[in-house]
């Protein structure tokens, strides 16, 4: 809303759906076709930066055309790439010379592990000069439902004219949005202003973490390419390849009852894979993996 309709955008492919649902609300995209190389949905007018195995998930810049807006989600959801600090930093420099904005989606940055991996763009230098940054409580807090997250709009971010970016966000949030409930925001608080709040976050984390270990090694022991999971609460997965995802989607639910997401849902470069969660108890996921290495040995 704030870019107007009159602007081109680019996402991670395979990426969360909710940004190329925005540019599509916002008449941002052309119509969908059919992808001919994946047979995946594609809609004319979104740049789709492949993010695959072969490119180790990060998109080779120099083959992605100039656009206005570039939503980049790191770690990425679904595949759980976390970007490293070098890759953070050639995106930042390939914004700063094309003049576009980067709105890069931290949600899942707590399950980052090391140092080498930002948590945050604005580590990378010049970043506030090109970047937003929006996260959520949803994916480290288990606020999902409560709804409460952030947004930075730095002073340094500038429109070509020399406004400032964040006197057009403060005016779309003021008019559109009349903010998180009290609840929500004391929960936020409780959850990173006292000790007892993140200690409670930190054992939320480390349990999804060690539950996306338990599936990591369960699809890796069964012999299947597997990703994600050491920074991410997901696990990217081609189980049988040359398939459709939402065909291996539908057998495992018929034979197993466990819930996947098809790849394919989240952009062309998807297809072929399913994503599994970790958000859910450990003796639930261990089920999971039992009737799955039931289904896939």
């Amino acid at each position: 809303m704030m870019f107007g309709r009159d602007v081109t955008i680019a996402v991670q492919d395979p990426t969360f759906p909710g940004y190329v649902d925005n540019g599509v609300i916002m008449g941002q995209t052309g119509p969908a076709a059919v992808d001919e190389e994946s047979g995946g949905s594609r809609y004319a007018g979104i740049e789709y930066m492949r993010c695959a195995p072969e490119n180790a998930f990060f998109p080779d810049l120099s083959r992605v055309r100039r656009t206005d807006v570039i939503f980049f989600c790191s770690p990425n959801n679904p595949t759980g790439h976390a970007a490293s600090r070098d890759q953070l930093r050639q995106l930042v420099d390939f914004a700063r010379r094309n003049g576009s904005i980067v709105v890069f989606d931290s949600a899942y940055a707590s399950y980052v592990s090391g140092d080498d991996k930002p948590r945050s763009i604005y580590e990378v230098p010049g970043a506030r000069e090109v970047a937003i940054e929006i996260s959520s409580f949803s994916k480290f807090a288990g606020f999902t439902g409560v709804r409460l997250g952030w947004a930075v709009v730095p002073d340094e971010l500038l429109y070509a004219d020399g406004t400032r970016v964040a006197r057009d966000f403060d005016r779309v949030v003021t008019t559109c949005f009349n903010g998180a409930s009290s609840v929500a925001q004391a929960g936020g608080l409780a959850c990173l202003a006292t000790e007892e709040g993140r200690a409670a976050v930190a054992r939320v984390v480390a349990g999804y973490k060690e539950n996306a270990r338990v599936l990591v090694d369960t699809f890796q022991a069964l012999g299947k390419e597997v990703y994600g999971g050491d920074d991410s609460p997901y696990v990217w997965v081609r189980l049988f390849p040359g398939r459709r995802s939402w065909d291996v989607f539908a057998e495992i639910l018929e034979k197993t009852h466990v819930i996947t997401v098809p790849g394919s849902g989240f952009g062309p470069g998807g297809e072929g894979f399913v994503r599994v969660s970790a958000f859910n108890s450990r003796d639930r996921v261990v089920e999971a993996c039992a009737r799955l290495t039931s289904f896939l040995a």
